[in-house]
């Protein structure tokens, strides 16, 4: 596991083959976000989408706990390290980016989440594409029970993921949910044993990572363009990122391998 020098004091990045682990490292505040942490994440999410070698990101909290949301001082804080805070300065919107609301990775992003993740870290569960939940896990929406309002697009978001229904609930009793409601309601995808859930989202981004990668991309893509279109359209959309992948390098290397009766060899051309 290669450390990146993208790194900050409240979040560390790593790189580990085709993926790439994004931890928020500030367990004594059970991860609540902080400028370092956003900064930290906004580059850790454009490193994700602009370097052809990584393929998933998993993103994660340190110390048991996942994030318990926004920090209002310490986001209002300048990092004491200097390059820190010129990054800040220097990466537009640097809090939506970090809070996956703006420049949303091209590639998946798995949630590996123990511990609390409520507020701003469901949130972030809510811009991910694949969830993993420990059973132990405390999720929810409380800024309404705090006189806030969920600003990192939980209430466009929710939604649309979960239905109407479930989603007002969450957002409007601010109520915690349970991990085995949010796989009853669809919001995530696996629960497993509390201290499992990081091993758990490798397994899954290795079987994500063997995959073509522009097969891969291709489809989140497709998805995110095509989401809100009535069906004729989207089909139009969806058919014209996906014929080019005919025609790439990959698109030939997966039949002959299943023909030679071994693994492919992707090479994401």
């Amino acid at each position: 596991m290669e450390r990146l020098p993208i790194s900050t004091a409240h979040c560390t990045v790593e790189q580990d083959g085709h993926v790439v682990i994004v931890t928020m490292n500030r367990p004594e505040a059970r991860n609540a976000l902080s400028t370092s942490m956003l900064v930290g994440m906004a580059d850790a999410f454009a490193y994700i989408s602009q370097t052809p070698e990584v393929r998933v990101g998993i993103l994660t909290g340190a110390g048991g706990h996942f994030c318990s949301g926004a920090d209002l001082k310490a986001m209002g804080t300048p990092p004491e390290d200097e390059r820190e805070q010129r990054r800040a300065a220097e990466i537009t919107n640097y809090h939506w980016k970090g809070l996956l609301r703006e420049a949303v990775p091209t590639k998946p992003i798995i949630a590996a989440i123990e511990g609390y993740a409520v507020a701003g870290g469901t949130e972030l569960l809510l811009g991910t594409d694949l969830r993993v939940v420990a059973e132990g896990a405390t999720l929810g929406l409380y800024e309404a029970k705090r006189g806030l309002f969920p600003m990192g697009g939980s209430v466009v978001r929710l939604p649309r993921q979960i239905g109407y229904a479930p989603a007002m609930e969450i957002l409007l009793t601010a109520r915690s949910v349970t991990p085995q409601e949010a796989l009853a309601m669809g919001l995530i995808n696996r629960v497993v044993p509390d201290g499992q859930a990081l091993s758990a989202a490798r397994e899954l981004a290795d079987q994500i990572a063997a995959c073509a990668p522009l097969s891969v991309q291709a489809i989140l893509r497709a998805h995110r363009e095509t989401f809100h279109l009535p069906e004729e359209e989207a089909l139009k959309v969806s058919d014209e990122i996906g014929w080019p992948i005919f025609a790439t390098e990959d698109a030939q290397e997966g039949p002959r391998a299943f023909r030679e009766k071994r693994p492919p060899v992707f090479k994401g051309r």
